[in-house]
Formats: C-alpha cells, structure tokens, sequence
C-alpha cells in the first residue's frame, strides 16, 4: 500500500497550484527580466499541460542542464554581486524547476512551501494595502491547494477547501498580530542587500540643470505628507527646503561638499514663535530630509548643515516620521564667514556674457543691493517671461539663451538666471531646491505634498540682514505661489487626470484613498522600534529591552495558541457524541479479543454472521447485538433508550 506522501496527486489541484504560482509570479513581472518571466511561465505552462494531457515528466537530466544555463543567465543579467532582484529571479525560476518533479504530495508541500517565500518576497517591492490584500488571498489560494492535496477521500470541493483555508488563515490572526505588535523591530532596510540610489525615486538630485524640475511636473508621486499641531502656515510661507547648491559650471548647479558641514556658531535669530509638525518622509534613498524654512531644531539621528539643509545619518531607504519646529520669521548669516561669501560669487569664466553684462548694467543703476534684486525681479515681472512645464532645450550659455531668448522656463530656469544675475553684480547668492506649498486632505486633517511640488528659489546674502530668500518664480507666476501648481498653468493645459482639481467627485476619491494609505503608513508601515518601546512603556514596561520582548512574546504566542487550542477541543467536546458508534466498536474489540476480528471491508451482517459461527455459545448474543445496531444505524431508529439498550447489552457481552 503507497504511503499517504506517495499518492498521487490530483489533476484539479496540480491546475489550483500551478494558477497560484502564476498569480504569484505576476507581482514580479515589472521586477524581472522579460526572458525569465517567459521561461517561468514556459515551464509552469508546461507541467499544466502534462497535467491535462497525462503527457511525461522531464527527465534528470534536462532539469540539471536547465538549473546550470538558468542560473548562469542570472548571474550574467544581475551580475555577480548578490542582491534583492537576483534572490528573487533565482527564487523563481527555482520554483519553476521544482514543479517539474510535482508527482506526490510530498513534492506539492514543498512546492507550496517555495510559493509562500514568493509571496513573502512582494513585500520587498511594494508594501501598499492593495499587495497586502493581493498576497492575503494568494495565502488563502495556496492554503486551500494545500487542504485538498491532503484529503485522501479526494471528495473536498474547492469550496469547501477554500472554506478550510479561510478557517485556518483566521485561526492564525491572533498570533499575527501578536507577533507584529512584540517582534523586536531592527533599524534600517527590510533587506539587507544593495539598493537602488537613483535620484529619480524622489525626483530631487544634488544637481540641478535645466529640464530637471519640470520633468516633475506632472507627477503626482507623494514625497511627504505633514501633520502640523496647530492651524497650518499660508501657502505662501511653505518653503520645504531640500539640497542647497553652490557650485556653477554654467549650465549645471551642484550641492558641492562644504555644504554637507554641520551647523557650527551660526548665528539665527528666531523673530516670532516656532511651529511644530511631523513629516512621514517617503524612501528616497538620499540623506536629505525636509523642512519649512528655517529648522530650529534637528530631530535624532539627524543634523542641520551650515547652509541649513537637514540631513539624516544615513540614506532614507525606508519611510520614516519625524517631528521638528521651524520658524517662519527669522535671520541668520548676519556673521557669514569670508570663505563662504567668496565662494556664494563663483561663476565660471567664458560662460553667459550676455547676462554678465546685463548684471554690470544694472549694478551701475541702482544704489543698493535691494534695489538691484527689485529691478530683476520687476524685469520678470513686467516683460514677456512665461512659466511653463515644456520649456524647450537650452545649449551652452543656458542662462542667456533664457533670459535672452526662449523666455519661457519652469522654477529652475529663473532660479539659476536669478543666482547666475546677483553673483555677477557681487551679491552672494545660491540655489536652494525643495518643494513648494501642499494639498490639505480634509479627511485626515494632513498635508499632502507631491512630487509636482518641487521648487527651486535662490537665497541672497545682504549686510545687517544675513540670507535672505527671494523666489523669482513669484515675480513671472504669484499664483504658482499662492494657490500651486495647477492654479498657475493655463485652463487648457493638459494634466493628469489625477492631479486635476476641476472634478470634485475624483478629489474626493483621492483623498479617501490617500487618508487610508497614510493611515497603514502612520499604524503599519510606521511601527518603529521608537514607537513599539513607546507602547510597551505605556503599557507598564518602564525599560523594555530585546530580552524582554522575547519573553513577552514568547508567552502571548503560548497564550494565543492555548486559548485556540482550548476553543477547538471545547467545540470537538461539545459536538454530539455518536453512542450507537461507539458501541458497535466496543463490541467489535471485545469479539476481536476472542479471535473474531472484523475485516475493514466487512460489513455488520456478514461480521455478525461469522462471529456466530466461530463463537456459537454466544450465537445468540451476537445476533442480538448485530441486528438491534443496523436497526439503529440504518432504518434510522435514533429512540434514546435503544440506544440505551445497545450500549447496556454490549457491556453485558463478556
């Protein structure tokens, strides 16, 4: 007889199982190479097919040579250094490999097994509420493939299998949540591999060229979202600075490395009260973080530079929450170093002679710094300059080509002519990038700002006065400023229908949609280590260590698993007991003493009938017992006291 792991498995859930794998490898789709996604899905379409049609496996021989040219293919894609997206190909095409020897159950509970670390590996992607959801039913699906390989009657339908996957999935919730709420938290990635440090996660660089901004201009990607303690600032106060930069090569800016420098004596005077809010910053994969002009005070684990950018220990490759004040009136820089200023006047030589000449003219003209930064501005403002999202290529004089000729641009056209204007009149200045303003969800009273946000405006340095900010992009577009980007931009240009304020129903659905993700982003995703030593003090546990937590958590895991295990035999306890049943049973183990042992495949009549035969002084007995147990089992008599009368007859039969 073959052992229960042997059986064979059914055409029905070799198909189920082959379905689930499939769905699972479909969230790795955008993550994987095109030639392995057809390979893998080549092969599991193959092991269908032999299914359906009863066609033969692969041999050895053919999964050897298919694991070694795989698995060089790999290595020569990713290269040979070991990361999150090769772990996850050679995961796959694994699996891929392992279906081709799915002949029993045994080889259905490893497959199966293999298929949960699939699922487990989305998350290394995407942690949304929507692959939350997508992985939670894909847990079901392969729970149920799981429960039907394992009945051996094959009578389980697939309804009743996904019913007992439901049952199970529930049963292990409590412990779930047991075991996110004490599991001690670890800082730093989800995984320990190489990540992608690209600037394009965010859209902000350390360098700024034109072009680089506008193409953000129609992204409505979130880069943070706020929540202020009390009545939010003016849009036209909310200056989140980001990357400060310095250094000019005539058509690029670049942070430069001085500006990396901790804040060291500078003087800053707040002129009015600070405000106070919490920022939950979206990965980006850079150290800088973000502020309303001025930080006052730098959170943990952070420091403010000398040119007051905010800058994390180490790059943000996770989302993270922190609380700071800033100050909307203040001065600062009334003592810039020599070095500093020098270095706020560098402009590279044989670049833009248009726009050094206009600077010469209007230094000649005006009496005073302030009135020189006026004139520009109004110069903006009154002659033909456009702000727009498409603004058209610009060669090696960048800046004159702009102010010269094109006259259209986005924020970093005007910000960098601005700079390039007062460096060549002997004003220091220099370029700070960021994002401007924000969108109000009224639903979750936050802030949202997004990637279409993202501003750059530049920063003057005037005796008695420090740095200063000026926005020329004010000057060409107030409403930019006042009311953002889509207030700016003309009725007929076309956005995304995401962005768009003219739909209030859609709004309206963006918003819902936003508060519930920022909401598993603050409760989920945000569940610190800072935040779980947070619950655990407020729950009695004055100075809670990793120890502490194993054995907290290893005794709710007990008391859960009790409590589910009590629940289950106090219902098996409580279902009615089948008395007739068990009768019969015990009279079969009394005749089986004697030597009379039922056949599995004997029925009552003809048991009954040979015992007698092999038992004739107790011929009477038996037949009694035999007939009084079918009348009870099979005419349907269920009258309490014949049953009685059985139960009391079998104890008798000595």
């Amino acid at each position: 007889m073959q052992k229960p792991e042997e059986l064979p498995l059914r055409r029905g859930g070799i198909i189920s199982l082959l379905g689930a794998l499939l769905a699972a490898l479909a969230a790795h789709v955008p993550h994987l190479p095109v030639w392995l996604c057809a390979i893998v899905v080549a092969l599991l379409a193959w092991r269908g097919y032999c299914a359906m049609r009863g066609a033969k496996l692969p041999g050895k021989w053919f999964l050897i040579g298919m694991t070694v040219m795989g698995t060089a293919a790999i290595l020569v894609s990713y290269g040979p250094r070991f990361s999150r997206d090769t772990s996850v190909a050679l995961l796959a095409f694994m699996l891929a490999l392992k279906v081709q020897e799915l002949r029993a159950l045994r080889d259905a509970s490893v497959v199966i097994c293999l298929g949960y670390f699939l699922l487990i590996t989305g998350f290394l992607y995407s942690q949304t509420i929507a692959t939350a959801l997508y992985m939670f039913a894909l847990v079901i699906w392969l729970t149920a493939t799981l429960a039907a390989f394992q009945d051996r009657t094959r009578s389980t339908s697939p309804f009743a299998a996904l019913r007992v996957s439901a049952l199970l999935v529930a049963q292990a919730v409590p412990l779930m949540i047991a075991l996110f709420l004490l599991f001690p938290r670890v800082q730093g990635p989800i995984f320990g591999f190489p990540q992608a440090t690209s600037a394009g996660v965010t859209g902000l660089s350390d360098t700024m060229s034109p072009g680089s901004l506008s193409s953000l201009g129609l992204s409505d990607d979130v880069a943070f979202r706020v929540h202020f303690n009390a009545a939010p600032p003016k849009p036209r106060n909310l200056y989140w600075r980001g990357p400060v930069m310095w250094d000019f090569d005539g058509r690029t800016w670049t942070i430069g490395g001085a500006s990396t420098t901790a804040t060291e004596g500078m003087h800053y005077q707040a002129d009015g009260p600070p405000i106070r809010y919490a920022v939950t910053l979206e990965p980006h994969y850079m150290r800088w973080m973000f502020a309303i002009d001025l930080p006052f005070v730098a959170p943990p684990d952070t420091h403010i530079t000398n040119d007051y950018q905010l800058l994390a220990s180490r790059p943000i490759r996770n989302r993270i929450r922190y609380e700071i004040s800033s100050n909307l009136a203040y001065r600062y820089g009334l003592d810039e170093k020599t070095e500093i200023l020098q270095r706020a006047l560098r402009l590279p030589t044989g670049y833009n002679e248009k726009t050094l000449a206009l600077a010469r003219e209007l230094r000649m003209r005006a009496s005073s710094d302030r009135e020189l930064i006026d004139a520009v501005l109004n110069r903006f403002r009154t002659e033909l300059f456009f702000y727009t999202l498409v603004p058209p290529e610009l060669g090696r004089d960048s800046v004159d080509e702009f102010l010269f000729v094109t006259r259209r641009g986005f924020c970093e056209h005007y910000a960098s002519a601005f700079v390039v204007l007062m460096r060549a009149a002997g004003i220091p200045a220099r370029v700070v990038t960021g994002y401007q303003g924000g969108e109000m969800n009224p639903l979750g009273d936050y802030m949202i700002v997004h990637q279409a946000d993202a501003h750059a405006w530049a920063e003057v340095w005037l005796k008695n006065e420090g740095w200063v900010r000026v926005d020329p992009t004010a000057a060409v577009s107030p409403a930019r400023i006042q009311a953002g980007l889509f207030a700016a931009l003309p009725a007929d240009y076309s956005l995304p229908i995401g962005m768009r304020n003219d739909f209030p129903m859609l709004r309206q659905l963006r918003f819902s949609m936003d508060a519930l993700a920022n909401s598993w982003n603050q409760w989920v995703l945000g569940y610190t280590a800072e935040r779980q030593m947070k619950l655990l003090r407020d729950a009695g546990l004055s100075t809670p260590t990793w120890q502490t937590l194993t054995v907290l958590l290893m005794t709710t895991a007990a008391a859960v698993i009790g409590m589910l295990a009590l629940t289950i035999l106090w219902r098996l306890r409580s279902r009615p007991r089948d008395s007739v049943g068990q009768s019969w049973r015990l009279f079969c183990r009394k005749l089986a003493r004697r030597g009379s042992e039922r056949a599995p495949s004997e029925g009552p009549r003809d048991f009954a009938r040979r015992a007698a035969q092999e038992q004739p002084a107790r011929h009477a007995q038996i037949e009694t017992i035999a007939a009084l147990y079918m009348k009870l089992r099979y005419a349907g008599e269920t009258e309490k006291p014949e049953a009685r009368r059985l139960r009391a007859l079998v104890r008798q039969f000595r």
